[in-house]
């Protein structure tokens, strides 16, 4: 039996994760291996992932089942954090209690050698299972603690003077580590070529926090965050954003086409560094780089639509995937996604 869960693009609750955490923990207590327990909780980090990210989900189709798997369970323990600060109705010290346990439940089950350990002493299921990621490939546990501290700032935002801060200061944390996880899973394409891969990672990294910066500033305005260099607007003479003020609307377009032009810079980046990565995860990287890009370049086409949350239609998105690999796509998704973007039959 599934849990009751909001419909994709509807906002989970705290009580909608504990529903989930449940029902998985619930499965996982009859897995027969570790294998198959974690095979239960990858299932289920699907479900996040589907949920939150319909490009993301179409881009780790085309990864192999067992990094895929991986990926998923990444996914789900990068997501669920996030949500905490992000859209969870607490105060301030209570997002803090919360992301203070979470790191807490993660450190334990590093400690455990197998999902069931964790799961038997307590840890959340999402937690265990990147535990279990970082154990099978080796990814450096700072990286999650980097992840962890950037969300954490999230709580009480702060201001980055410059790209170069904004970078170092906050996407580190937020993207350039997750990328680094999700190397660690891909591989790369020689031996003794990790750090390449790393580089790669790295860009691409940035490059889709920018896209997400510049789509997302209306809404982070509302959440009382501000993650536009200052250097940037102040150049165009905004010294208090209000992206809704339609004497903004002008200077703010330049700033966005600004951003959006260092976004594509390490798309570019992340492109010629595509082959560091080992041959069978290619085709999902390049998809993803392929689908963030084009928002990218939308974005900064259209700045003037600042207030509007923009996405890639999903006939454009599949415009940057090989047609010939269509078929791992579920048609029960694709028809689902169309109906909902107004897509004709």
């Amino acid at each position: 039996m599934r849990p009751t869960l909001p419909r994709d693009g509807a906002l989970w609750t705290e009580a909608d994760w504990a529903r989930l955490d449940d029902l998985v923990r619930c499965q996982v207590g009859s897995a027969r291996s570790e294998a198959e327990a974690s095979a239960v909780v990858a299932a289920h980090a699907r479900t996040v992932i589907r949920a939150f990210s319909t490009s993301f989900f179409i881009v780790t189709r085309f990864l192999p089942p067992a990094k895929r798997a991986r990926v998923e369970l990444i996914y789900a323990a990068v997501r669920q954090p996030d949500e905490v600060v992000d859209t969870f109705p607490l105060d301030a010290s209570e997002k803090r209690l919360r992301l203070d346990g979470w790191r807490a439940a993660w450190e334990r089950a590093r400690g455990h050698g197998s999902i069931t350990e964790s799961l038997a002493a307590g840890c959340p299921v999402f937690a265990a299972g990147f535990a279990a990621v970082e154990r099978a490939t080796g990814i450096p546990p700072e990286y999650y603690r980097a992840f962890l501290d950037a969300m954490a700032r999230d709580i009480e935002p702060g201001t980055f003077a410059t790209v170069e801060d904004l970078i170092e200061g906050y996407v580190y944390g937020s993207a350039v580590v997750v990328g680094y996880f999700l190397a660690h899973v891909y591989g790369p394409s020689v031996p003794g070529g990790l750090p390449r891969a790393l580089a790669a990672a790295r860009e691409l990294g940035i490059a889709l926090q920018l896209t997400n910066f510049l789509r997302d500033v209306a809404e982070d305005h509302g959440r009382g965050r501000l993650y536009l260099p200052l250097d940037f607007l102040r150049a165009e003479g905004l010294f208090t954003l209000d992206p809704l003020d339609p004497r903004q609307r002008e200077p703010l377009a330049r700033v966005l086409r600004r951003l959006a032009a260092v976004a594509e810079e390490h798309y570019a980046r992340a492109q010629a560094g595509l082959d560091a990565f080992a041959p069978d995860c290619r085709t999902a990287i390049a998809a993803c780089i392929g689908v963030y890009r084009q928002l990218n370049e939308r974005v900064g086409r259209e700045p003037a639509r600042v207030y509007e949350r923009q996405s890639v239609p999903l006939r454009q998105k599949l415009r940057a995937l090989p047609p010939s690999k269509y078929w791992r796509l579920p048609a029960a998704f694709l028809g689902i996604q169309e109906r909902m973007e107004g897509a004709s039959p």
